[in-house]
This record gives structure tokens, C-alpha cells and sequence, in this order.
């Protein structure tokens, strides 16, 4: 069995990232980390991006993008970019509200995704979805991401994020379970209940990480970890550096 590489959202650093881009990809690399998630590209090139990333070591490991720049003639500006930038996981972070308030929002929502995987296939490329805690609300009797994902063709990625799972009451083992091998990659994300505004950082939370990546990794089927953190009980350099650090105690 591969291994599976662990990278880093850089969401977990939105307020550092923008305003020295290389400097903080340098730290990540240091902390090692093996790979980046983009939430944005600074208003750089793509060509700027992939020399710095090449300079740190660092890989792609994917970036989120909003449903639109997938759709229409956006998709190929997007393709381009990326390609340069050598990335192949064009990854959705939250769908657009004419989607999500209805069951049969989430089964079009299934339909456009289809239509964009058969379109991204012949560049090599992925889309997937990534969830926040709602989709595991009931909506009409039943799961969202439960609807979204029968509906959806093989190819396209269920990105589970594991804390963002579990803040909706549901068990990220159960879907990973439910679809296996649909978890091309996966946010690693702590959680635990009661806890303050500061959150919690992976190895100091409630998961079964053990269990969890154990399970991932016998699927056979993911490339990624990508760590994300979006609160701070440390500096946000020093909360990133400590789920890496604990991600690889635990032989990762």
C-alpha cells in the first residue's frame, strides 16, 4: 500500500499567505508538509506559483474553486491555469445556494458535477466536492451529501472533510464506508464537542485518527491528506506545524 503524502490547505494560513506567498510556502515546507491546497492564487501567475513551489519542494495537492470558474467557457481559462501550475484537482468548497436549499437543487448540482468530470477527463483533470457541516443536515427527509454523491459518477471526487464532518452530527467512517474509493483526497480536520472559540488542533481532539486514516488507507483509493485549520488555540503557524507533527507520530 502507498503511502499517502500530506499537504496543506492554505486556507489554514489566509491571513499570512496573501501578504508573502513564498515566505509561507517556505514554512510550510519546513514543517513537512509535502504539498499545498490553494483557497486563492495571490494575484499571481500561475508560472510565479509553480516557481515558487518548485523552489520549496513543494507539490500541488489540488485547489478550491468556486462552482463558476468550472462552468461554460470558464472551464478552459481554469484548465489553462491550472495545467501551468500543475495541478489536477479542481476541487468545489461550497455550492451555490440555487442548489443547496432543495433536494432537487443537490440532485441538478449531481448532474452539473457529472457534466463538468466528462469535460475535466480529457484534460486529465478532477472535480469534486468538499463539504461543510449542512450537508449532513436532514433537507426534505434525507442527507445531502448522501443525494449529491448517488448522484454523482465515479469520477467524481467526495473530498471529506473529517472535522467538518463530525460538527454535523454525522461519522465520517460511515461515508467513507458508503463510497469507497470516491475519496480522492481528504481534508484532515479536528473536532471536538465543547470546545472554545480557539479550536482544537489534530492529536488534541476527539477523532479516532487512528481508525480513520487506517480506513482511508486500506480503500486504496486516495492520493492526498490535506490538513486544514481554521481556528487557532496556538499561533497559526505553530497549529499547523503541531498536526503535522502529530500526523507523523502516528507513522504518516
Amino acid at each position: 500500500m502507498a503511502r499517502i503524502p500530506i499537504a496543506l490547505q492554505l486556507y489554514s494560513l489566509h491571513d499570512l499567505a496573501p501578504r508573502d506567498p513564498a515566505g509561507v510556502l517556505a514554512n510550510v515546507a519546513e514543517m513537512g508538509y509535502e504539498g499545498v491546497e490553494f483557497a486563492g492564487f495571490y494575484d499571481l501567475s500561475a508560472r510565479d506559483l509553480r516557481n515558487i513551489l518548485e523552489g520549496t519542494g513543494l507539490r500541488v495537492a489540488g485547489a478550491h474553486l468556486g462552482l463558476e470558474t468550472l462552468l461554460g467557457e470558464e472551464l478552459e481559462r481554469t484548465v489553462e491555469f491550472n495545467a501551468e501550475l500543475g495541478n489536477k484537482w479542481l476541487i468545489v468548497p461550497g455550492m451555490p445556494a440555487e442548489y443547496k436549499e432543495t433536494l432537487e437543487g443537490w440532485r441538478r448540482a449531481a448532474e452539473v458535477f457529472n457534466e463538468i468530470a466528462e469535460r475535466l477527463g480529457h484534460y486529465g483533470m478532477h472535480t469534486g466536492y468538499h463539504n461543510h457541516w449542512s450537508e449532513f443536515e436532514p433537507l426534505e427527509g434525507e442527507i445531502p451529501w448522501q443525494v449529491f454523491f448517488d448522484g454523482t459518477r465515479p469520477e467524481v471526487i467526495m473530498q471529506l472533510d473529517t472535522g467538518n464532518c463530525a460538527h454535523g452530527n454525522s461519522d465520517p467512517l460511515e461515508w467513507l464506508q458508503r463510497y469507497p474509493g470516491r475519496a480522492g483526497t481528504v481534508h484532515l480536520k479536528a473536532y471536538a464537542a465543547n470546545v472554545t472559540e480557539e479550536g482544537v488542533v489534530i492529536g488534541e481532539d476527539e477523532l479516532d485518527w487512528p481508525v480513520l486514516l487506517d480506513t482511508i488507507e486500506g480503500q486504496g483509493a486516495t492520493s492526498w491528506y490535506i490538513v486544514e485549520q481554521e481556528e487557532y488555540p496556538y499561533p497559526a503557524l505553530e497549529s499547523v506545524r503541531r498536526c503535522v507533527d502529530h500526523l507523523k507520530s502516528l507513522g504518516r
